[in-house]
């Protein structure tokens, strides 16, 4: 067996954390059941990051569906910023209580992922970044892995189920083990150039068995001009001064009239790897580093009971909109029945937080991941978002 939850058991709350059960057995035997409100929001973001990108709404508005409260949240790829609530839930406290662990679940791991890849978006700049990483977590959520990590920014996944999900095709060449099966790299290369579609790029793994540099010229002898890119996967015990290998295949292949042969990395990347390496390389393929991200620490708090603004210690009580201005970018935290907010620089503004769900109903937007990956990086370089 597979130790996984299904759907079933995820949408008829038996995903929760057991104290949501005894509290929702305590009230209901009490008569003491009332309709609140609750926000969404991280008081602190991971790594020192100044901002977020919001993932996951669309998993939360099919958790939500059917139960009878109303949900406001950011769209989803919305970037926001710690101690902004994404999300107000309103209803009976225990019609939606047992939800919550899933809940939260949804948001903080998938914001995690897609917040990671736009950093390495940004990174990148106008270079190509795909989603290498299903491999490092369980299978059975890789789809939300490159789901997120395709709104965040990268421009193509790897595993076949996840891109049809999203809509797109999946991309990569060959492994090692093929070069390694086949003996010597240019029989490997010319085998994949005879056998597989011309509509993919003939992209060589070069350092299977050799010095890169000489990989890359083994590649473009073997290939000649059908050659598109070569691939550096080197271990970290072999790498060295890398950005000087990776100068030297340029170097090598640019001499020998292969200029337009890309070079194409990948192994052990971060944004910050990507910004050392990106003189001379032309892709990235990115694995553990965004599949892997630090989890939002999303956490869901009462801040109105039976209509009265009401929090623990720490938290501020009532209900918030979140403001924007589409002028400056700043944002505004104010309580909902503040009128007439004006930014000062005069431009105009924008109320973050929409109506997702109505009484169980889906009413709010719910975008293609295409147009969710292009609001993203639209607004990242609008607002000229720095790591």
């Amino acid at each position: 067996m597979f130790y996984t939850a299904g759907i079933e058991e995820i949408k008829s709350g038996k995903l929760t954390d057991v104290y949501f059960l005894r509290c929702v057995e305590v009230l209901k035997k009490r008569g003491l059941d009332k309709h609140v409100t609750g926000e969404v929001r991280a008081s602190r973001l991971p790594a020192s990051w100044n901002w977020a990108v919001l993932s996951g709404i669309e998993e939360v508005a099919a958790l939500l569906e059917n139960v009878k409260v109303d949900v406001k949240c950011m769209p989803e790829g919305t970037v926001f910023e710690a101690e902004e609530p994404v999300l107000t839930l309103s209803g009976n406290y225990t019609d939606f209580a047992v939800y919550e662990t899933a809940l939260l679940g949804l948001l903080c791991q998938a914001s995690g992922v897609s917040t990671k890849a736009l950093r390495c978006r940004i990174a990148a700049g106008d270079r190509d970044v795909y989603s290498f990483g299903a491999r490092r977590m369980h299978p059975i959520i890789a789809p939300m892995i490159e789901r997120a990590a395709f709104i965040g920014g990268m421009d193509g996944v790897a595993v076949t189920t996840s891109a049809e999900l999203i809509g797109e095709k999946p991309v990569g060449t060959m492994p090692h083990s093929l070069i390694l099966m086949m003996g010597r790299p240019e029989d490997a290369y010319k085998a994949f150039d005879e056998v597989i579609s011309d509509e993919i790029g003939r992209v060589a793994l070069v350092d299977t068995f050799e010095d890169e540099k000489f990989g890359a010229l083994t590649a473009a002898k073997a290939l000649g001009k059908r050659l598109f890119a070569v691939r550096l996967d080197t271990p970290g015990s072999r790498r060295g001064d890398f950005s000087k290998i990776v100068e030297e295949v340029r170097w090598e292949l640019d001499l020998r009239g292969f200029k337009d042969v890309r070079i194409f990395l990948s192994g052990g990347l971060d944004e910050y790897k990507i910004l050392e390496y990106n003189r001379f390389v032309d892709a990235y393929g990115v694995g553990t580093s965004i599949s892997n991200a630090p989890v939002i620490d999303f956490s869901f708090d009462l801040i109105e009971i039976s209509g009265e603004p009401v929090a623990k210690r720490g938290k501020m009580s009532g209900k918030k909109q979140v403001v924007r201005c589409s002028g400056c970018g700043k944002d505004y935290l104010i309580p909902t029945d503040t009128a007439d907010m004006e930014c000062g620089c005069g431009g105009p503004v924008d109320l973050l937080l929409k109506d997702m769900i109505t009484d169980g109903k889906v009413v709010g937007d719910l975008r293609t991941p295409q147009d969710i990956r292009s609001y993203v990086v639209d607004h990242a370089r609008q607002m000229d978002l720095e790591l």
